[in-house]
C-alpha cells in the first residue's frame, strides 16, 4: 500500500467517519445536558511518562469548537484559563470578561467551575496543609472560584481533593486534616451565599469528586461513600449545599461498581453532577471516552439514572488519546464521544420500556408465592423465577447490539 500523503489524511478520516454513520446533528446534541471541559479539549497528551503530542489550545478555540459540535456547556478549572499569579487581580477580571464574551458569542453556557488544588507546588501538602497561611490561601482561592462561577453564570462548583492525604504514614493527623478541609469548604459555601445574595442569583451546588489512587499514596476521601460520610459528619456548616460529582472511572478503578456508587448517592439525594468517561478496573486513571471499554456497563448505568430522573450535567471528563491530532480532537474525538453517549442514553430509555425486561422484572417482584414460614417452600417457589436474572442481562445485551431488532449473523 502506498503512503497516504499528509494533504489527504484529514479527508480520509472525514470520509471514514462519514462511513461509520450514526452521527447526530449539533441541534440534536444540544438537547442533552452534556458539558465540555476546557482541560479535556486542551489536553496536549502530556503525562508523567509522556511528552506532549498536541499544541496548546486556548479557551476561545475550545468554546467555538464545542458550539460547532453541539456541546452547549463549558467547564473549567480556574488555572486552565487564568495564570496562577493572576488569580484575584485585574488580569483575572479581563480574562473572565473575555470568556464571558466568547461564551455569549457562541451560544455556550458555563455550567461548572473548579479550583486547581493539586498541581501547583503550593499544594505540596494539600490545600488543608499544616501551615495556616497555606490554608488561608486555599480558602481565598476557593472563594475566588465561586465568584468567577457567579460571574460566568455557573450553577455547579466541583472539588477534587486528590492531594488530600499523605505519602508517608504518620506525617499528618487525619482527623485534623479533614477538619481543615471542611473549613475550606465552609469558606467556599459562605462566599457563595454572600455572592448569591449580592448578585440576586441562586447559590450553586458544591460537588465533591472522589478518586481512590493518585496523586497521593493514601487519599483521605478516596471514594464517593467516604465523601458521603464526610458530608454528613457534622463538619460542614452547609451540608445541604454539598453533594457529589462521582466520576465513572474513579469508581471503577478501585474495583467497585459505578452503578452501585451512583445508587447510594441517589438514595442520599446527593448526586448533583456526574463526570463521564471509561477505563479499566484496578488500573490508573486512563480517562478513555465514554462507551469505548464498558458499553454494556454504561447502558446499565444510564438505565439507573434515567429510572431515577437524574437531570444533572454529564461532564465529558476524558482525555483524547495522544494519537489524536489537534484537528482530530474536535473532528472525531468529541463528536464520537457525544454520539456514543446519546445512543446509550436512548438505548437506556428503550430498555426501560422493553416488554421482555418489564415482564421479567415484574415476575421477580411478584415472587412464586411460597410460605414465608417454610424456607424449603420459599426455595421451591422461586427457584425457576430466579433464572430471569440472566435472561434480563441477555436482553440488555441484545438491546446493546441490536439483536432485539432482528440483527443476526449467518453461521
Amino acid at each position: 500500500m502506498a503512503p497516504i500523503p499528509v494533504s489527504q489524511q484529514q479527508s480520509l478520516v472525514e470520509r471514514l467517519l462519514g462511513a461509520c454513520g450514526g452521527a447526530y446533528t449539533p441541534a440534536q446534541r444540544r438537547k442533552y445536558f452534556l458539558t465540555g471541559p476546557q482541560w479535556a479539549a486542551a489536553y496536549e497528551g502530556n503525562a508523567l511518562f509522556h511528552a506532549p503530542t498536541r499544541t496548546p489550545v486556548g479557551f476561545e478555540t475550545v468554546i467555538e469548537q464545542y458550539a460547532r459540535i453541539g456541546i452547549g456547556h463549558w467547564t473549567t478549572h480556574d488555572t486552565d484559563v487564568i495564570p496562577t499569579d493572576a488569580i484575584g487581580t485585574a488580569r483575572q477580571d479581563e480574562i473572565v470578561a473575555a470568556i464571558g464574551k466568547t461564551l455569549q458569542a457562541n451560544g455556550v453556557a458555563c455550567s461548572m467551575v473548579t479550583t486547581e488544588t493539586f498541581h501547583h507546588p503550593v499544594w505540596a501538602a494539600s490545600p488543608a496543609a499544616e501551615a495556616p497561611e497555606v490554608r488561608a490561601y486555599a480558602a481565598t482561592r476557593l472563594a475566588n472560584t465561586v465568584r468567577i462561577g457567579h460571574e460566568l453564570g455557573a450553577s455547579y462548583v466541583v472539588y477534587w481533593p486528590g492531594s488530600l492525604g499523605y505519602q508517608i504514614q504518620g506525617a499528618i493527623e487525619e482527623t485534623q486534616t479533614l477538619q481543615w478541609f471542611a473549613d475550606g469548604m465552609n469558606a467556599a459555601c459562605e462566599a457563595d451565599i454572600a455572592t448569591a445574595k449580592a448578585t440576586g442569583r441562586p447559590t450553586m451546588k458544591h460537588c465533591l469528586e472522589a478518586k481512590p489512587f493518585e496523586p497521593q499514596a493514601e487519599i483521605l476521601l478516596p471514594t464517593s461513600d467516604a465523601m458521603l460520610a464526610f458530608i454528613f459528619s457534622g463538619l460542614l456548616k452547609h451540608p445541604d449545599m454539598v453533594g457529589l460529582n462521582p466520576e465513572y472511572l474513579h469508581e471503577l478503578m478501585w474495583g467497585a461498581a459505578p452503578r452501585a456508587a451512583l445508587a447510594r448517592a441517589l438514595m442520599c439525594k446527593k448526586l448533583f453532577h456526574f463526570d463521564i468517561n471509561d477505563g479499566y478496573r484496578l488500573k490508573h486513571d486512563v480517562d478513555i471516552a465514554v462507551g469505548l471499554v464498558n458499553p454494556l456497563d454504561w447502558l446499565n448505568v444510564l438505565v439507573l439514572l434515567r429510572s431515577h430522573g437524574y437531570n444533572g450535567p454529564f461532564n465529558l471528563d476524558y482525555k483524547p488519546p495522544r494519537t489524536t491530532s489537534n484537528w482530530g480532537v474536535f473532528a472525531v474525538s468529541f463528536t464520537t464521544a457525544v454520539d456514543r453517549f446519546i445512543t446509550l442514553w436512548e438505548m437506556a430509555g428503550e430498555a426501560m420500556e422493553d416488554a421482555v425486561i418489564r415482564e421479567a422484572t415484574n415476575a421477580l417482584k411478584a415472587g412464586g408465592g411460597g410460605d414465608p414460614r417454610d424456607v424449603s417452600s420459599l426455595v421451591a417457589a422461586n427457584k425457576e423465577l430466579l433464572t430471569l436474572h440472566e435472561l434480563i442481562a441477555h436482553r440488555l445485551f441484545q438491546i446493546l447490539v441490536g439483536a432485539h431488532r432482528g440483527r443476526t449473523y449467518s453461521v
